[in-house]
């Protein structure tokens, strides 16, 4: 593993640091070749008092940590690693929180890998010998693409399974049969997760995944999908075969996340966006299951989903104040759901001013990302992206449209400099000023005050 020069001379340095192992995340991404700049190290044979007075004249020493054995060191030139003592845990109650902890200096190496979750976050690094201490198979897991679970202690916390949802969607693992069955026993302890913790777990599916429908799938095949009820009515929610040949709208939506997950755009933004998009295209379909059903198109009959992207937006909402997802995210991500056909429609310059107002704080850009991995979530049908979105992105950048919503010309300043002051009228003039400009009845301040000129008869 590369280490930073200054950790591998504390590791040198440092006595008590004879015992330290790399262990955890980033152990398996080193593996992976994956860059890591957070490294944390288990320190055996010494109690937390000596590790942090050991510590302490090489940095700063932060305790926030004590609770779980961990000292949060900080380097002279800011670099900050956890040094953590090996624990015990014994399951006293429900829920992620309930054990008893007991820290244990004197425990091996393969009994402190033994409490971790999956094998290949069970591997341990030791840095004096440039060799890894793998108890449990994780190499061999990391190199055929496995997710299994690294003993029975798994089941003592049903976060785990939320945690292999993220872990094999971003690392591309195909989760283990015994894991899955393992995963099924525990499904009826879902309700002891705090729904914080639940929605971390989804956010870092929705902002690292690489294939986001290896989860989603996850979680259908060890019955978690059911503890989502709008995720799983999508399941066996059929689609007319000539428009979705894919199958069903479950299906759609996972080749649809998996398809934003390769595009410029979503892999270029930065993770709250990655988030939204991510989250807006699981959700884009959910109002399907209460609106699909047969109906006749061009003397035909087919499977038809009329209004569905209207009613996925209260779906969405609903879905993602149920794990907690922060509000900035929930403000985006249904303007995109209720609008993912716009492209559908004939655009012109004042649908295009109407549709990135409706869309703040999302943008033109950000849905024409959700209506591509829509439309490319389509297989076997080829990745082409929509003419409408192709106009819609062209209208709207002539507009300089794409990235923002329109601001408002017509100002409370405008008003004022013509001897009004701030009540009813004053907001009323202001909004019908706006409602003109996206109208299109003027462009600049000086059609604003042409506009207002109107307005009072001067």
């Amino acid at each position: 593993m590369e280490l930073p020069d200054q950790l591998r001379r504390l590791l040198r340095d440092v006595p008590e640091l004879a015992r330290a192992y790399l262990v955890g995340g980033c152990v398996r991404d080193a593996l992976l070749g994956m860059p890591n700049k957070d490294f944390d190290l288990e320190v055996f044979g010494v109690s937390f008092e000596a590790l942090q007075e050991a510590l302490r004249p090489h940095g700063r020493v932060d305790l926030v940590g004590r609770a779980f054995g961990v000292v949060k060191f900080r380097s002279a030139n800011g670099d900050q690693w956890d040094f953590s003592i090996p624990r015990r845990d014994s399951k006293t109650g429900v829920g992620h929180t309930g054990f008893a902890v007991t820290f244990d200096p004197d425990i091996t190496p393969q009994e402190a890998a033994r409490r971790r979750d999956f094998t290949i976050n069970a591997i341990l690094y030791d840095p004096r010998r440039d060799e890894h201490l793998d108890f449990f198979g994780g190499r061999d897991d990391l190199r055929n693409r496995v997710l299994r679970h690294t003993g029975p202690a798994f089941t003592e916390d049903p976060l785990r399974v939320l945690r292999g949802m993220q872990f094999a969607s971003r690392m591309e693992l195909q989760p283990a049969r015994e894991t899955v069955e393992l995963c099924r026993s525990i499904s009826s302890t879902f309700g002891e997760l705090p729904r914080e913790r639940v929605g971390d777990e989804w956010l870092k599916w929705a902002a690292k995944s690489r294939r986001p429908s290896i989860g989603l799938q996850f979680l259908r095949d060890c019955d978690w999908l059911k503890h989502f009820p709008e995720l799983a009515a999508l399941d066996g929610t059929p689609q007319d075969p000539e428009w979705h040949p894919e199958g069903d709208v479950f299906i759609h939506t996972c080749h649809c996340c998996d398809a934003l997950a390769t595009l410029d755009g979503w892999l270029a933004a930065d993770d709250e966006t990655k988030c939204a998009l991510m989250l807006a295209v699981l959700t884009h379909d959910l109002a399907k299951p209460q609106t699909t059903h047969e109906a006749e198109r061009d003397g035909r009959l087919r499977i038809v989903s009329p209004g569905h992207e209207e009613q996925s937006g209260p779906l969405a909402e609903a879905f993602l104040s149920r794990i907690n997802a922060p509000k900035a995210i929930r403000e985006r991500v249904v303007p995109l759901v209720t609008n993912h056909l716009a492209h559908l429609q004939t655009q012109s310059d004042r649908s295009v001013r109407r549709l990135a107002n409706r869309l703040r704080p999302a943008t033109i850009d950000e849905l024409c990302l959700v209506m591509t991995a829509d439309q490319f979530g389509r297989p076997p049908k080829p990745r082409e992206v929509h003419a409408g979105v192709r106009d819609l992105l062209k209208r709207a950048e002539a507009l300089r449209l794409q990235d923002q919503a329109p601001r408002p010309i017509l100002l409370g300043r405008h008003l004022i400099g013509r001897g009004m002051k701030p009540g009813k009228e004053f907001g009323r003039l202001l909004a019908a000023g706006f409602e003109a400009q996206l109208e299109g009845a003027f462009h600049d301040v000086a059609g604003a005050e042409r506009w207002l000129d109107e307005q009072l008869g001067q």
